[in-house]
């Protein structure tokens, strides 16, 4: 069955330390699709914090979600190719980062086979895009955006792609000042050194949502084999 929405990501290894403690931290594994229990955060309702993050899992976006034109077989079958003729590479450290007002996972270096990884991503499996409808595009605020950013919500159907990209693992919502004082402490205590040890990035997670409405899984990880 053709899920209702696909999307390619970056996501730890299920045996990596920040698999477990970054889902805990949403509260729900997106490999076993199971709701875990979430660190008490006193004063701070963690749960609705991390709502809108939990949903699409820990992950970090390559290729944002999208219906698809020709089903999930031909989509598959397109990231496959581009995972075929591309090659591991290191991962910079990662740390906490206030990102516009979200708590996310940032790496602490610049990483431009992150970047380049991202962009094939975008480019590889877009023909098996189908086209954002106008309110899917209305949703977006066009009118907020900058030119470069509207250019691409028109051509990849999302505006923060290519030079507008930027690795993050999403953990909060947007806070306020104080909700940040509390939450920033707690989620750097709680993920503790997971985000700082070296990973290789080895594969392209596909994520899936089944229907509208519904958590996002993962699906497959197509390893790196260039």
């Amino acid at each position: 069955m053709t899920p209702h929405r696909l999307a390619l990501y970056w996501a730890p290894e299920e045996d990596d330390p920040l698999h477990a403690r970054g889902s805990a931290w949403l509260g729900r594994d997106a490999a076993t699709g199971q709701a875990l229990p979430q660190p008490p955060l006193p004063g701070i309702d963690i749960a609705e914090a991390t709502a809108d993050p939990r949903g699409y899992g820990l992950h970090a976006t390559l290729k944002p979600p999208f219906r698809l034109a020709n089903g999930y077989g031909a989509a598959r079958g397109a990231v496959a190719a581009l995972a075929a003729r591309l090659a591991p590479f290191d991962m910079p450290p990662l740390a906490v980062h206030d990102l516009d007002g979200f708590l996310a996972l940032r790496e602490t270096e610049p990483c431009p086979p992150l970047h380049a990884l991202a962009d094939a991503c975008v480019e590889a499996i877009d023909a098996h895009r189908a086209p954002p409808s106008e309110d899917e595009i209305a949703r977006r605020r066009p009118e907020r955006l900058s030119e470069a950013q509207r250019d691409h919500l028109m051509r990849w159907g999302y505006p923060y792609v290519f030079g507008e990209w930027r690795f993050h693992v999403t953990l909060t919502r947007r806070l306020k000042p104080e909700e940040k004082a509390a939450i920033l402490p707690a989620v750097t205590a709680h993920l503790g050194e997971t985000p700082g040890v070296p990973r290789r990035v080895a594969a392209i997670s596909i994520f899936v949502q089944p229907e509208p409405g519904a958590p996002f899984t993962i699906a497959e990880r197509l390893p790196l084999r260039g």
